[in-house]
């Protein structure tokens, strides 16, 4: 947040130059964007609330391309709107680092690898099997524990200081706890915002970095328009055309689209779509989201191993994933220079309290189930995780050591 000297200096910007969050050093080239983003890509194992992890440690952490309440402040945005959390997140840092090549770097480093691995074992690559695989596949899975623990952890301590955002971020996590349905996301969020308007007028507002985003009203008014023709668009043009590909094309835009939540939550709407109208069997759908378990990266490349799957080719993986990706990356590009206009005012500043508050109780559930619920087991398992996250916070080693460990210690342990 900004303090009033920080909002005085930036009163006198045309708020239609683009938005801002947080400080970066200096500017960055694509190809450094490239060479990090591809790196966590490499590495970032554990689905959207552990990657989230990981570009905080990156980032705000490590690199400081971004401070804590920035970083709450976008990731708030990218809980709110449609689509993948956390390639939202990064596309949007390769965007403050780098401009628009930066974003497409960020968004290609990431996606690149886990959509290469989908991609190979829809063309054949089997499943790692028998004790050996099941072990690996699980002591990845003990690395989400321990990287989600740590962020929850880190951004508690900043964002919620005091009883009120203490208080809201519990509130918002017994709200995903008790819910069954994804919206409960979306709804304890907005809560945690009008919380903040009532309970954190009265705090000081905390300064903030500045860098400007190159996105001007006009950019984002036009992605959004693009948004929302191609949601409409879309069903008419493949009605219209008998094509297959247009179907599939629309099939894929329009779970990207309407999906709050990301990740894990897509699968049943992308089941919906493809194995209803018989492009793929029920066994061919659940191999493919078996391999999107076991590699790094968003879970929205699940789509480039179903484009292959019914298309046989690499356009059909491509089609996939231009296909998932583009409404939620649209409708970021749409609301990033309105959000910033927003965030400079006071009362703005109130509710973001609210938000990142409430962000860190929906983490804090969302760290309980699915990541501690479907992972931790056995007094072994929460061993390993202990050992990872004391690895991060107290050592400070970097995740990939994280990744290792936990993986070779899940082997072992399997193999025991």
């Amino acid at each position: 947040m900004h303090s009033e000297r920080d909002q005085a200096s930036v009163s006198n910007l045309d708020s239609s130059t683009g938005a801002s969050f947080g400080h970066v050093p200096h500017p960055g080239s694509p190809l450094e964007v490239l060479r990090i983003f591809l790196k966590l890509g490499l590495t970032c194992f554990g689905g959207p609330i552990a990657h989230i992890g990981y570009f905080r440690a990156e980032f705000v952490v490590r690199r400081k391309w971004i401070d804590e309440r920035a970083y709450a402040d976008l990731v708030g945005l990218c809980q709110f709107l449609p689509g993948p959390a956390s390639s939202q997140v990064g596309f949007s840092i390769g965007l403050m680092r780098a401009g628009y090549l930066g974003a497409l770097a960020a968004w290609t480093g990431f996606t690149l690898p886990s959509a290469t691995i989908l991609v190979l074992f829809a063309y054949g690559a089997r499943a790692l099997s028998g004790p050996l695989g099941v072990g690996l596949l699980h002591g990845l899975k003990l690395t989400a524990v321990a990287i989600v623990a740590q962020a929850v952890w880190g951004m508690a301590r900043n964002l919620c200081p005091d009883r009120e955002r203490a208080s809201i971020a519990v509130v918002a996590a017994l709200i995903v706890l008790f819910s069954m349905a994804s919206i409960a996301q979306i709804g304890a969020i907005f809560l945690g915002g009008l919380a903040g308007l009532w309970f954190c007028r009265s705090q000081a507002p905390h300064p903030s970095g500045r860098v400007e985003l190159p996105v001007s009203r006009t950019v984002g008014l036009i992605a959004l328009g693009i948004f929302f023709i191609l949601l409409a668009g879309l069903p008419v043009l493949s009605g219209s055309t008998g094509s297959t590909d247009f179907a599939r094309l629309e099939a894929f835009y329009r779970s990207g689209a309407l999906v709050f939540g990301g990740g894990h939550v897509v699968l049943p709407l992308l089941r919906e779509a493809f194995v209803a109208p018989g492009w793929l069997s029920d066994a061919d759908f659940l191999a493919g989201y078996g391999a999107a378990q076991a590699v790094p990266g968003p879970l929205f490349t699940f789509a480039a191993y179903l484009g292959t799957m019914v298309s046989h080719d690499l356009a059909g993986a491509a089609l996939g994933l231009v296909g998932i990706f583009l409404p939620g990356l649209l409708v970021l590009l749409g609301a990033l220079p309105f959000w910033d206009s927003l965030r400079k005012r006071a009362s703005a500043q109130a509710m973001m309290r609210g938000v990142n508050a409430a962000v860190v109780g929906v983490l804090g559930a969302a760290f309980y189930d699915p990541v501690w619920s479907t992972t931790v087991h056995t007094a072994k398992d929460f061993g390993i995780a202990l050992v990872g996250f004391v690895l991060l916070v107290a050592w400070r080693v970097p995740p990939v050591v994280v990744v290792a460990f936990s993986a070779a210690a899940g082997t072992a342990m399997a193999l025991v």
